[in-house]
């Protein structure tokens, strides 16, 4: 199948590195779109066998499968933009929550999906979190799973919780990242341990937490259990976290999902409208 991406910025990026590198789909056989085109044809400095649309209409003429990765607010606009154009046996993929894939349904003329991508999945690692309509071709559905494992763990959940999964699989990266870029920067202040060191022993312990992981090692209960020796100076620190933390992720889902509800009635608005 020929694949299109309309919208190459950081997870239509990302994407397209994980299935080339995965061998998804071959350089010839996609191709991409991005309003500002210097960005495309960066991405096609990397993989020269790709094909650069001036359009996002040249796109879909030329594509089975297309992925929408543009803001959620400008998931609507395009679609009506492309309406036209689009074939019932096509499949258009939105990588956005806002939009339910019932939305979807009612705004084009052919299949729809929604996978939700992780930026871990440029690793070949990580999960995907896939939700399909009704009446999807049993075939696509398949070709669409079948696809994602190449590259991923794909894990196909309701609509009611595709905003706390992607919090989760999408968002928790970057969290994760500003903590441990936090618990650097206090050995920096407290014992002067330089940037530098900190950053190589978090990275290092990274890397080995997930592979402790994903051998089965360990699962995340376990692991804690086994490095808190009783009465040792570990034990000492999750006290400490227990009693901070607190509601600190109760707010983090409460400030992601107050901006969902946010995008969400500009969409239906879009969506009344269209």
């Amino acid at each position: 199948m020929k694949w299109g991406v309309i919208g190459t910025g950081n997870m239509g990026s990302v994407l397209i590195d994980a299935w080339l590198t995965s061998g998804v789909i071959e350089q010839d056989d996609l191709w991409i779109h991005n309003r500002t085109l210097s960005r495309a044809f960066d991405i096609a400095d990397q993989y020269p066998s790709i094909h650069v649309s001036t359009t996002a209409e040249k796109v879909v003429k030329q594509s089975d499968i297309i992925f929408i990765c543009v803001k959620p607010l400008q998931v609507i606009p395009l679609l009506e933009q492309i309406h036209k154009y689009l074939r019932p046996e096509q499949c258009i993929v939105s990588i956005t929550s806002p939009i339910s894939v019932e939305e979807l349904n009612n705004t084009v003329p052919c299949q729809t999906a929604r996978i939700i991508p992780s930026i871990t999945n440029r690793a070949l690692q990580g999960a995907t979190l896939l939700t399909f309509p009704e009446d999807i071709q049993p075939t696509m559905k398949a070709y669409l799973i079948q696809s994602c494992k190449l590259f991923s763990v794909p894990v196909e959940i309701d609509e009611s919780i595709t905003r706390v999964s992607s919090d989760i699989v999408s968002c928790g990266p970057a969290f994760l990242s500003y903590l441990i870029q936090t618990f650097i920067q206090a050995a920096n202040d407290y014992a002067h341990l330089d940037k530098e060191r900190g950053m190589i022993f978090a990275e290092q312990m990274i890397v080995g937490f997930g592979k402790l992981i994903e051998e089965g090692h360990y699962s995340l209960k376990s692991l804690q259990e086994k490095v808190t020796v009783k009465g040792g100076v570990t034990g000492e620190g999750l006290k400490v976290l227990e009693k901070e933390v607190g509601d600190l992720f109760h707010h983090i889902y409460e400030a992601t999902h107050t901006k969902y509800s946010h995008d969400r009635k500009e969409v239906e608005q879009q969506v009344t409208k269209s």
